[in-house]
């Protein structure tokens, strides 16, 4: 090694670093310049070479004491001394991957959250219901509550990884960490399997739940039931059900937040004269008023006819759209009674039709 390679500052520390800053130092040079990000760049290679060598040295308390008392690096011997760069790539792969025992994958894990479709009428989301669901899903096994071994028996350490989870290889200056094939990176092996649940901690029933859906709810809406998805595997704490809701189209009504809309065809002397109609609401019928002189497209309301409020009080209103329906067939006398009203409208005209010749008139002249 060249003497006058300073390590402290190819990791970028001040020489009175410890163990934690040369640490984080290494492992941001190493994830930077680490061959696996930069294929074929040799200076990044080099780089990659440089800041392992000077971690190697800086984190051995011998070698860096040589280092800092000598300027140089002690020579290779195989003694104490070298024993510390073995936990260089340990210290990269706790970087990487969760490193040594560390690394091993927990086994207690969370149950998969599980999701259920269930579609609603428009009356239904309105008042409310309550209902039952039939849910498969995979159980916590209750011979062996969920360890997947035979009771009275306890899985054995794997003798691939040593327990570890892991095995590693060389490949060319690295060594590389990967799960253990014998155990499957559990690092240990079960050889007494649970006969009910066959070592899988759990297994495959239908439950029947009763779900309440509160009155109001839209389409889209979730309900969760915390700890009714599937079972945790080998002793972990079980999912969530997640229940989302579908309304199913009205025939009459379109739904707007809590109101509820419909069209509502008048003809023109009922928008002319006012009258009082029939109309739907949610499980019934209603009387409206409609005001003499009505307009095409006016809203009329029945307030609180709509849906509750899913996270408030009161309910919404239900909201007629008007529709003018024009005959497409007159009798005689009402051709005859029509034509008088058009001649009297012409000398008496209302003001949309009287503000709108004026608009022509100023637009192209009388």
């Amino acid at each position: 090694m060249a003497a006058a390679k300073n390590f402290y500052t190819v990791l970028g520390v001040p020489r009175d670093a410890d163990d934690t800053i040369l640490k984080t130092a290494y492992r941001k040079l190493a994830r930077l310049y680490h061959p696996d990000k930069n294929p074929g760049d040799k200076a990044a290679e080099e780089r990659f070479k440089e800041v392992t060598e000077a971690y190697g040295i800086l984190s051995d308390p011998d070698k860096r004491a040589h280092y800092d008392r000598f300027g140089t690096a002690p020579a290779s011997g195989g003694g104490p001394a070298d024993q510390g760069f073995g936990t260089i790539f340990e210290d990269l792969f706790e970087g990487f991957f969760g490193g040594g025992e560390r690394g091993r994958r927990t086994r207690a894990r969370r149950g998969e959250h599980l999701r259920y479709d269930l579609e609603l009428t428009l009356e239904e989301a309105a008042q409310g219901l309550e209902t039952k669901l039939q849910i498969p899903r995979n159980e916590t096994c209750e011979t062996c509550h969920g360890s997947g071994q035979q009771p009275g028996t306890k899985p054995e350490g794997c003798g691939a990884c040593r327990g570890t989870g892991q095995v590693r290889f060389s490949q060319g200056f690295l060594t590389v960490a990967r799960p253990c094939p014998q155990c499957g990176g559990e690092g240990q092996i079960n050889r007494a399997p649970c006969k009910d649940c066959r070592g899988q901690g759990r297994v495959r029933r239908e439950k029947l739940l009763k779900v309440t859906i509160p009155p109001g709810v839209e389409d889209g809406n979730q309900l969760r039931l915390a700890g009714e998805g599937e079972g945790g595997v080998f002793g972990g704490p079980p999912g969530d059900l997640y229940v989302v809701l579908t309304v199913k189209p009205h025939e009459i009504f379109v739904r707007q937040g809590a109101d509820l809309l419909c069209e509502l065809p008048l003809s023109f002397p009922q928008a002319a004269l006012g009258d009082s109609v029939e109309v739907p609401v949610l499980g019934g019928k209603a009387t409206l008023t409609v005001p003499a002189g009505t307009q095409p497209g006016a809203q009329l309301r029945l307030r609180g006819k709509g849906l509750p409020h899913l996270r408030g009080r009161g309910h919404g209103d239900a909201v007629y759209q008007v529709v003018l329906e024009v005959p497409t067939k007159l009798t005689a006398r009402q051709r005859e009674l029509l034509e008088e009203f058009h001649r009297d409208s012409n000398q008496h005209g209302g003001p949309l039709h009287t503000s709108f010749v004026e608009r022509m008139k100023q637009l192209f002249g009388s």
